[in-house]
């Protein structure tokens, strides 16, 4: 995003931090356009969600913080370092896969549990699942490391970024 908006960028008073916020926010309003979905069909096939969807929101903060910090650093990174925007969708795919979406992260031996817990989307996956569907039960230690874990992520993007940022004019 920041490649290929570079008139704005080399802009004196443009603040830079909008243009990967822009790229998360584009996500967080794709979020809620299926979400709504989600509520109209499960209202329609009688599934009434329980209270615990009312932690809903707070999930899908954190799923955009984590889209926003790994935003961050792989933007700053591909100013830097041209050949990234080539490996992003493999790493996206891969994180795809490790993140238990298409499967439960009952099926991952007990010896790997903390490794899946290390990705911060698994414990938000997990958590946005029992507050929706009311299955799997919910996890504190998982949720636990996923909020750390994207906390970090947000600020040493946020870090990464705003020391990066100096030298994208001359770079871009």
């Amino acid at each position: 995003s920041l490649v290929t908006n570079s008139s704005l960028i080399t802009k004196v008073y443009f603040p830079r931090l909008i243009v990967p916020a822009a790229a998360a926010f584009s996500g967080l309003l794709d979020l809620l356009v299926a979400s709504l979905l989600l509520w109209v069909l499960m209202l329609w096939y009688g599934i009434l969600p329980g209270a615990a969807s009312l932690f809903f929101p707070l999930f899908a903060a954190l799923a955009f913080l984590c889209a926003l910090g790994s935003g961050l650093w792989l933007a700053a990174l591909n100013v830097q370092y041209r050949d990234i925007r080539y490996v992003i969708p493999f790493i996206v795919q891969l994180w795809l896969f490790s993140t238990p979406v298409i499967y439960p992260s009952s099926i991952v031996p007990q010896k790997f549990l903390w490794l899946v817990a290390l990705n911060p989307m698994a414990g938000i996956v997990r958590a946005m699942r029992w507050c929706l569907l009311g299955t799997g039960s919910w996890d504190w230690l998982s949720f636990s490391v996923s909020l750390l874990v994207t906390c970090g992520l947000v600020v040493s993007g946020l870090y990464y970024f705003r020391r990066m940022e100096r030298t994208f004019a001359d770079v871009v």
